[in-house]
């Protein structure tokens, strides 16, 4: 994360406290969705969605009315083949649809019933928003548009109008499908959806040992990791406590942790990475620091090992500490602050002790990568092919424009700045069409199989999301363009049901 981008932590309290996160189901096995029918009903007054008095009007605008049992309030959803989780919506009226009017991405296009014909603007997204106590609760997102259907002025009386707006967990944009029917659950591909931690910025996950482990950005004086044997089952995994900060150079404000099985005098042990500074909230007192496990079990037990200063310039702030082994030497790769926030590339001697300064690796000079500040930071590291690439966060992460960018190495002493190639455009940004802001500090794991590449990141699902612990920690699986560099494809939207990892085992 970016240079003045945390909040004290009462505000992140406070935050954490009142927003509440879109979530979606854990890891399930699913057949074939299937066409069911149900009333539409708001969950922010008695209303559900209707067709005003049942007329077959082509292009007449729905509505949210008292609930009853007339048939202009029960709507029929058949699922769209080949797109998960994804229905047209008949009507009353044989052979019509819901559909946003004109094929319109706008704000307040109306909501309307029209002759059915397979366009984008007449298919629908269930996209599951958690509501305690209650269940089937969904935005009803609009696949062209990537808006949910809502109340105009997201009003709550009788005869309020239906327009797209964009999706939030608002009750007025939420709607209860009594009658939703997800298929039988006797087999078929399995799935999961995101997030796996509605509140986990700058997460790291490994699969390991027929686990996964996950752990993120605290912002206190903890540690902690979330261990399961299903990828989706993070979602719902206790937080553990695997460390407790007591020193007095990094007692607090914890961030952007990561663990790495590395070599040291003892054999293979865990080293994990973070970053902390001293009590009360003080940022320009971050460092990085480094543990090592008693054994192979990535929970620990941890003890203290080194405040993983630079030799030279240890008076100097660094972040988003991540790990590269390449030609037989191992080294640091972070952030600092010279005005701007560059990337850093260090030598060790062991996983705990720099053999030398920091080597400048990269600096944010496009202009998609000085968004609300000149920023390259949280690198990490992905192989294939026999070629190695750092994937980096750009710009700002108090803005939605926070995302990815790419380095190659191309040979030579990768000390040298010389040595990586930066892409000059981005490699994974927001998407407005799925809800998705601010995609980065990401992460990447291999599937239980060895056979895809994943990657783990953090989001925001709204514009207006920044630095705080309400981004949410997600998940989806890559591929690899013609040329060997990595394709991170487009952030999926909260609540898309995703095939889980190959060679996961059922749980």
């Amino acid at each position: 994360m970016s240079r003045f981008a945390r909040p004290p932590r009462a505000l992140v309290a406070v935050l954490a406290a009142v927003l509440v996160p879109l979530v979606g189901p854990a890891t399930r096995a699913v057949a074939a969705p299937v066409t069911f029918s149900s009333t539409v009903a708001s969950q922010a007054a008695a209303n559900c969605m209707d067709v005003p008095n049942s007329a077959a009007t082509n292009a007449l605008q729905l509505i949210a009315y008292g609930c009853h049992t007339a048939a202009n309030q029960t709507f029929t959803f058949t699922p769209v083949s080949g797109v998960a989780n994804t229905y047209t919506i008949g009507t009353v009226t044989a052979g019509s649809c819901v559909d946003v009017t004109g094929q319109s991405t706008a704000d307040n296009a109306a909501i309307i019933q029209y002759t059915c014909n397979g366009q984008t603007n007449q298919r629908f997204r269930l996209q599951a928003v958690t509501i305690a106590g209650v269940t089937n609760t969904f935005n009803l997102v609009g696949a062209q548009s990537g808006k949910c259907i809502a109340t105009a002025a997201d009003s709550t009386a009788a005869n309020a109008k239906l327009v797209q707006l964009p999706c939030t967990s608002a009750l007025t944009r939420v709607w209860r499908l009594a009658g939703y029917d997800p298929g039988s659950t006797g087999g078929g591909t399995r799935t999961f959806t995101n997030p796996l931690d509605p509140q986990g910025p700058d997460p790291w996950l490994t699969y390991y040992n027929g686990y996964y482990y996950l752990a993120a950005t605290t912002w206190n004086r903890t540690i902690t990791m979330r261990k399961s044997a299903t990828l989706g089952g993070l979602a719902t995994a206790p937080e553990t406590v695997i460390f407790n900060l007591t020193r007095s150079t990094g007692a607090g404000t914890m961030w952007a942790p990561e663990f790495h099985l590395l070599n040291g005098p003892n054999g293979q042990r865990w080293y994990l990475y973070y970053v902390a500074g001293v009590e009360p909230y003080n940022l320009g007192t971050q460092r990085i620091h480094v543990l090592e496990s008693s054994g192979l079990d990535p929970m620990g037990p941890y003890t203290w090992k080194a405040d993983l200063l630079d030799p030279t310039q240890d008076n100097t702030w660094e972040l988003d500490p991540t790990i590269l082994q390449l030609n037989g030497q191992l080294y640091l790769l972070g952030t600092y602050y010279d005005g701007s926030q560059p990337m850093f590339i260090r030598p060790l001697s062991n996983p705990w002790t720099a053999s030398g300064t920091r080597h400048l690796l990269a600096t944010p000079t496009y202009s998609w990568e000085t968004v609300g500040g000149a920023v390259n930071e949280a690198p990490e590291v992905i192989t294939h092919g026999g070629k190695t690439f750092i994937v980096f966060s750009a710009s700002h992460c108090s803005t939605p424009d926070y995302k990815l960018g790419l380095l190659t190495y191309n040979g030579g002493d990768p000390l040298s700045s010389s040595s990586w190639v930066k892409t000059s455009t981005p490699v994974f940004q927001r998407s407005n069409a799925n809800g998705v802001y601010g995609p980065g500090h990401n992460g990447f794991f291999k599937s239980p199989d060895g056979t895809e590449d994943w990657m783990v990141y953090h989001a925001n699902s709204s514009a207006s999301g920044g630095c705080d612990m309400n981004r949410s920690t997600r998940a989806q699986k890559i591929t690899w363009n013609a040329d060997g560099t990595p394709n991170l494809g487009v952030p999926v939207a909260l609540g898309t049901q995703l095939v889980v990892p190959s060679g996961e085992p059922a749980p």
